[in-house]
């Protein structure tokens, strides 16, 4: 399984937009992240990444993991963090029509 790996120094804000991009190709997002600084970074990514989708009808969220990693024959623990998408339903008024169809007189 592929993950995004974020650093502390990683721009949230790219890493929203790739976690977006994946969303909306149907691709499986799981982020990686050693220290504090890096799931500082998912975190804000997440939540950007989610205003990017929830207007598109698509809303996401996450569930933590730890992991033991090997980085340079250390051992570490680095946390993962699967993304889970779901479909947000059309809105739609009390009568049952939908809120974007031509309204009648």
């Amino acid at each position: 399984m592929d993950y995004l790996k974020v650093s502390s120094k990683s721009s949230p804000a790219s890493v929203a937009g790739a976690i977006a991009g994946l969303v909306k190709d149907g691709v499986p997002v799981n982020i990686q992240c050693v220290g504090a600084g890096a799931v500082n970074q998912a975190v804000k990514a997440i939540a950007i990444a989610r205003g990017f989708l929830i207007p598109t009808g698509v809303d996401i969220s996450c569930a933590p993991t730890f992991s033991d990693i090997e980085i340079s024959g250390e051992s570490r623990t680095a946390i993962r963090i699967a993304v889970y998408v779901h479909r947000i339903p059309a809105p739609t008024t009390t009568s049952g029509v939908d809120a974007d169809s031509p309204r009648q007189a």
